[in-house]
């Protein structure tokens, strides 16, 4: 599934919108056979006015492709869990205020 290009609802007196803010990465990495994770792929938005946000969708019958906001950590988490390949952004650009040590 591709990361759709507008998409947004409002949660808590907040829209979050696709088309308004910069897709970071998702999980839709190519496997030999398909980019969807057992019919499912997420994908991890930055708002123009830094709220992060993944964006779920699903082809499962029953199921809607949904929004869900969420901390900065739990962002942090899921960009580190993809591949470089499905990172559409830098760490750095991602993450402007978060200071990477040297392990």
């Amino acid at each position: 599934m591709r990361p759709p290009e507008k998409f947004e609802k409002i949660i808590d007196k907040k829209r979050y919108s696709t088309s308004t803010a910069t897709l970071l990465c998702g999980n839709d990495h190519w496997d030999g056979h398909n980019h969807e994770r057992g019919g499912t792929n997420q994908f991890l938005y930055k708002s123009p006015r830094g709220s992060y946000f993944f964006v779920h969708l699903t082809q499962w019958e029953g199921h809607h492709d949904s929004i869900q906001p969420c901390t900065q950590d739990e962002a942090i988490e899921f960009f580190e869990m993809c591949r470089e390949d499905c990172q559409r952004v830098s760490y750095d650009e991602s993450f402007p205020n978060v200071k990477v040590e040297e392990a």
